[in-house]
Formats: C-alpha cells, structure tokens, sequence
C-alpha cells in the first residue's frame, strides 16, 4: 500500500537535491569547520556558503544567522538569550496563548527564575489584539515573542503592525518563523524583525538543524557552555551535513516560492471545498485569508480524531490532530481551546498539511476516504 502524506507542518521529505549536496559532508569532506587544514577549511566554506544563502532569502547579513539544531533551540536562544541580556532593562515578556510549547515553556521557565510573562488572548481566528498588546507593554517590558504563522491552524499574524509597536516602545521583537520559512516571502527589515527563528525540516530539509536570525546590535547571551563556534553564541561542533542541506533548502524554496503556492492554494481550496459541500456542520479553524497556503484545520463534531486518524492510516493516509510536538496528550490543543472552539469541535480537529509531493488525486481520495468513513 502506498502512503498518501498530509502532514508537512510536522516535516517534509528531504529534497534529492539536498541530500546530494549532503552527502560529500558525511565522507570526503568530513573535517572540523574549527580546524586550520585543508578538509577543515572546506567544511568552514561550506558553511559560511549555508549562512550566505540563508542570509540571502530572509534579506539579512551574514553575519545576523547563527546556526542551531532546531527551530526549538532557536526559539529558546533568542527568548532566554534575550531575556538574560536585557534583564538590567527589565524582566517583562509579552508573547501569546497560542504559541509553539519551545516559545511557551521556555517562558513558563522564565517565569520562574524571576521574569513577568503576559500571554496575549486571541480571537476565533487566531489574531491577536493588537490594542491588547499596546495595553500590555510596561516600562519593564524588553521583549515581544508573537510566531509569524500557527502551526495547527495556518493563521498569519499582521506581524509589520506588531513590529511598529515594538519599535514604538523599543522593544526587541522575535518571531518563530518555523512554519513560514519556505512558505511565506519573508524579509526581516521589511517586516522590522530583529529576531526570527527557523528550522530546516519544515522546509524540505534535514532534521536536526535549524537557524537563528539576530539583527545586528542586539544583545543575546549564550545559553549553552562550551567552545566558541558560531561567533560565541552557540557553542558544539557545527553539524557541517546538516548545515549544507538547510542552505540548499532555502534557496530551493526561496526560488520556487510562487509557483509552490500557487499549487497548494488550488489544493487546499479544492479540499475546504468539497468537504464544506458535504457536511453542513464542518468547521474551518484559522482564518482563510491570512493563511499558510498549505494548511487545512477543520473540525467535525461529534467525532474523535484519533479514531478517525488511525483509520486513515489504515487507508495510507498520514494527517494529524494538532501539533506534532504535542502528540500523546490527552486534552484538547491550547490553540484550538485559545480560539474558543467548544470541546466538541476541539477533540474532533483534523490537520491536513500539504506539501509538494501532494496532487489533485490525493486530495480527492483523502474526501473520499473521509466520507467512507464519517459515513
């Protein structure tokens, strides 16, 4: 049986293309980027080569993208590394309810070693209020956390209007960009973004390497010990492979961003569609316009989307309930619960994530599957 998968917001298959460019670094080329001979020197090329191309589809400076081995590692770079910083300024962070659990229990450990946290409500499509975060900043206030897209529903924040707030009241802004890399055009300096986290496995990418964006002039501190790669602020030897294939990855996507969207737009509309035509009762969660192009979060009631996820894999079919990195939890998705969905609607959620492998075929058989089904 073949398997149909429509789970990219938990990963993505890596591209041949990136594995080839891969490869050499696992054999041939396998020197320490620390080292000073030639095969070190090389590993050192290729990865300020990764930096460059990643630098070049966010529009920053090479020297702003610190390499991590994760977007959760990111996230807990640039909040704690932040937050450590700046603490002579202030102990006050703002970040919202429907955050990534890397952005919201590394302020849940924040909170505990003496930092304030406010978490932003958000509305039945997943914004927030923009006025609420005005309300929100106090003079103590050093940092704003809001992710550019959410995992589970797609939704986009209007992330320029949060940014001018910041700035406003000068404060350093971060976002995880993990789903929106690869997904979204994103520059830095038009969306005034002075911290962005990414990670290369959303992306077509290998697993187990991510990158952080810090704008030149703001302080973060380290928060692992060891040597000083990447220019002090993360110390272990460089995952040279790995590195090599997030710079492959993004420059693919970033090449390939419009028609990519383009194909998933017509996929999703195709699906929300259809199913809408059948049941009267369905809900779309997130909102339909300001929307990752890919995503489909919608909710039948009455059902268990566990039971309706175990029977679509015994169809072939991969989806999800919610977030990957929330997988096994028996209460209903904070996201789902944040938007005000009743449990009803929650616990019968379905994420759908397209992805460049996916076709009008697969689609029409994943409804059909789901009507089989559902009955």
């Amino acid at each position: 049986m073949s398997i149909l998968y429509f789970d990219h917001a938990a990963t993505t298959p890596v591209k041949d293309e990136v594995l080839q460019e891969m490869l050499p670094y696992f054999t041939n080329n396998f020197g320490n980027p620390s080292s000073i001979y030639s095969i070190g020197r090389r590993s050192k090329k290729a990865v300020e080569n990764a930096r460059t191309k990643v630098a070049k589809a966010i529009g920053c400076q090479e020297k702003e993208i610190y390499f991590t081995s994760c977007g959760s590692e990111s996230d807990n770079l640039a909040v704690k590394g932040v937050a450590f910083a700046n603490k002579n300024k202030g102990n006050h962070i703002i970040t919202s309810k429907i955050e990534h659990p890397a952005i919201l229990n590394t302020c849940k450990n924040l909170e505990e070693n003496g930092f304030e946290v406010t978490y932003l409500n958000v509305d039945e499509n997943g914004f927030i209020d923009l006025q609420e975060l005005k309300n929100s900043i106090k003079p103590e206030t050093i940092l704003i956390s809001i992710m550019f897209a959410n995992n589970e529903i797609g939704t986009i924040q209007p992330i320029k209007e949060i940014s001018k707030i910041a700035k406003d009241s000068e404060i350093i802004f971060h976002t995880d960009c993990v789903q929106a890399v690869g997904n979204v055009k994103i520059d830095v300096n038009e969306f005034g973004i002075d911290l962005l986290s990414m990670s290369a496995h959303k992306f077509y990418g290998p697993k187990g390497i991510g990158a952080l964006y810090v704008r030149n002039g703001i302080e973060f501190t380290r928060i692992q010990d060891g040597g000083h790669q990447e220019k002090n602020k993360r110390a272990g030897t460089e995952n040279v492979a790995g590195i090599v294939g997030l710079g492959k990855a993004i420059e693919i996507a970033d090449n390939n961003l419009e028609n990519y969207n383009s194909k998933l737009l017509k996929l999703r509309n195709y699906f929300i569609r259809e199913i809408t035509s059948k049941y009267d009762n369905v809900k779309i969660n997130g909102d339909l316009k300001q929307r990752l192009p890919g995503n489909i979060n919608i909710s039948f009631p009455g059902i268990d989307a566990e039971e309706l996820l175990l029977k679509l894999d015994n169809q072939g079919i991969c989806a999800s309930a919610g977030s990957a990195c929330s997988s096994g939890s028996t209460q209903p998705s904070h996201v789902l619960t944040a938007i005000g969905l009743s449990e009803e609607y929650a616990t019968g959620s379905l994420r759908i994530t397209l992805g460049e492998e996916n076709t009008i075929d697969d689609v029409k058989f994943l409804i059909n599957c789901i009507e089989k089904i559902l009955g």
